[in-house]
C-alpha cells in the first residue's frame, strides 16, 4: 500500500499517523513545506521518502509531487493530511487521481461550507441552531428578527475559530457591516451550552472502530478574540445520547474510513425548538481529528493509541486493539505569558508532577488558542480535572480580588 502524508511535519504530533502507517508495512510518502534537513527525527523516521515543496499551497506544484511519487512507486492507495487546512486539497488530489479510500472533490462541500452541513443535519433528523448565509444587512435583520440577539457570525468556510464573533446587539452589528470581511459569512443563533465533541475512528463502512468525548470551553472564539486561557478535558465516558447523534451524523454525511472530530452543545438551560437541559445539538463537523494534542489527550484518558487504531483501520479496516480496563479524564490547562499566575512552574510540578503527562512551549501560531505553554494531566476524574485546571490558570489578579 502506498500513502501519501501531506504535511507530516506540522503539527508537530502528526508523524505518529505516519510512524503507525510504516510500522504495518505501509510505504508513507511525505509532501511538505519544511526543508528535509529540518525535519524531526522522528518525521524523517516515519516516512519511506519525502518531497519538500516551498509552499503546499501551489497546488500545481503538489499535484507534480504525487506524480513523481506515483511514477516511481505506482498506484497511491491513500491520500490524506489529516488537518483542516488541506481537506480541500486532498480531495482535489483524490479526484484528479482517481484515488477511491476518502472523499473526493465534489463531495468536500458538506464537509468545508457550514451551509451545507446544516442540509445533512436535516438529512439525519439531527437538531441544530438555525442559521442564514449573509448577503446583506436587511436579510440579516431579518433573520435575527426570528431567533433574536445574540447571534454567531463565523466565515461560511472557515477554519477554527478565527474571524468567528458574538454579535449582542445593534451597535455591534453595524460594526461588523462597516468592517464586513470579503468572504462568505453565515449568522447562527446563539446556543448557550458546552461544546462536547464526539471523537471517532469509522471503518469503510462507517461504523466506530473508536469512540471518546471531549467537553471544550463554551466558546474558542472567546478565547481567540478576549485572549483568554484555554482549558478542556477528555472525559472518561460518554453519555449515550451523543454517542447515537455521533453515530448518526457519521451516517448523515456518508463518513467512512475517517477520523471525526463532531462538534455538539450540551444545552445548559432549555432551547425552544432544540431540545431540554442536557440535550445535544449540533454545531459543526470536522472531518479530521481533535487539534492540538488531544489525540494524545485521548490516548492517556483511555490507555490506548488512537494513531494505531487508524493506522490499523487504513491497512486493515479493522483493529485488534481493545478497550482499556479502567478510564481516566485527561485535561489540558494553557497558561500566555502575558499573565501573572498564583502558582509558579515548580509549584504546579510539586502539587501535580505524578499526574502530568506532558509539558512544553507552544508554537508561535498557536499561541493565540492555546497558550504559550500547555500542561496535560491525567486525573482520576472530571472533579480532579476541574480542580487541576483551576490550580494552573488562577492568576495573581484573582488572589488580590479575593483579599479585597
Amino acid at each position: 500500500m502506498n500513502f501519501i502524508f501531506i504535511s507530516p511535519h506540522f503539527p508537530r504530533r502528526t508523524w505518529q499517523f505516519c510512524e503507525r502507517l510504516k510500522r504495518n508495512g505501509v510505504t508513507v510518502l511525505g509532501i511538505g513545506d519544511a526543508p528535509y534537513d529540518a525535519l524531526d527525527p522522528n518525521v524523517r523516521d516515519s516516512l519511506n521518502e519525502y518531497y519538500y515543496l516551498p509552499s503546499l499551497e501551489n497546488y500545481d506544484a503538489v499535484y507534480r509531487a504525487v506524480a513523481f511519487f506515483a511514477f516511481k512507486y505506482g498506484r497511491i492507495d491513500w491520500i490524506e493530511s489529516n488537518n483542516e487546512y488541506w481537506l480541500q486539497q486532498d480531495a482535489m488530489l483524490r479526484s484528479d487521481f482517481n484515488i477511491q479510500s476518502g472523499v473526493k472533490a465534489n463531495g468536500i462541500r458538506y464537509f468545508k461550507s457550514k451551509a451545507a452541513m446544516k442540509e445533512k443535519y436535516a438529512l439525519g433528523q439531527i437538531p441544530t441552531a438555525r442559521s442564514h448565509v449573509i448577503e446583506g444587512e436587511e436579510d440579516t435583520r431579518e433573520f435575527i428578527g426570528q431567533v433574536g440577539f445574540p447571534v454567531i457570525i463565523k466565515p461560511e468556510n472557515g477554519v477554527g475559530a478565527a474571524d468567528t464573533y458574538k454579535i449582542c446587539n445593534e451597535k455591534e452589528l453595524q460594526g461588523f457591516f462597516e468592517e464586513q470581511p470579503d468572504e462568505v459569512c453565515v449568522c447562527e443563533e446563539f446556543i448557550e451550552g458546552d461544546i462536547c465533541s464526539y471523537d471517532a475512528i469509522v471503518d469503510s463502512k462507517g461504523e466506530p472502530l473508536f469512540e471518546s468525548m471531549t467537553v471544550w470551553p463554551p466558546s474558542i472564539a472567546d478565547i481567540v478574540n478576549l485572549d483568554l486561557d484555554l482549558s478542556y478535558y477528555v472525559s472518561p465516558t460518554m453519555p449515550d445520547s451523543l454517542r447515537e447523534l455521533g453515530r448518526r451524523t457519521v451516517k448523515a454525511f456518508n463518513v467512512f474510513s475517517r477520523f471525526v472530530h463532531l462538534e455538539f452543545f450540551r444545552l445548559t438551560p432549555d432551547r425552544e425548538g432544540l431540545g431540554k437541559q442536557g440535550d445535544f445539538v449540533a454545531l459543526e463537523v470536522n472531518m479530521r481529528p481533535a487539534g492540538g494534542y488531544t489525540p494524545d489527550m485521548i490516548n492517556y484518558a483511555h490507555s490506548t493509541d488512537v494513531y494505531r487504531i487508524w493506522a490499523d483501520m487504513v491497512t486493515f479496516d479493522r483493529t485488534e486493539l481493545q478497550p482499556a480496563e479502567r478510564e481516566y479524564c485527561c485535561a489540558y490547562a494553557g497558561r500566555k505569558n502575558s499573565r501573572r499566575y498564583l502558582l509558579s512552574h515548580e509549584e504546579i510540578w510539586n502539587r501535580w508532577g505524578d499526574k502530568l503527562r506532558m509539558c512544553e512551549e507552544m508554537p508561535p501560531m498557536m499561541v493565540r488558542t492555546m497558550g504559550n505553554r500547555m500542561y496535560t494531566a491525567r486525573l482520576d476524574s472530571v472533579e480532579e480535572a476541574e480542580c487541576f485546571i483551576r490550580d494552573v490558570l488562577k492568576t495573581e489578579g484573582e488572589r488580590e480580588e479575593h483579599e479585597d
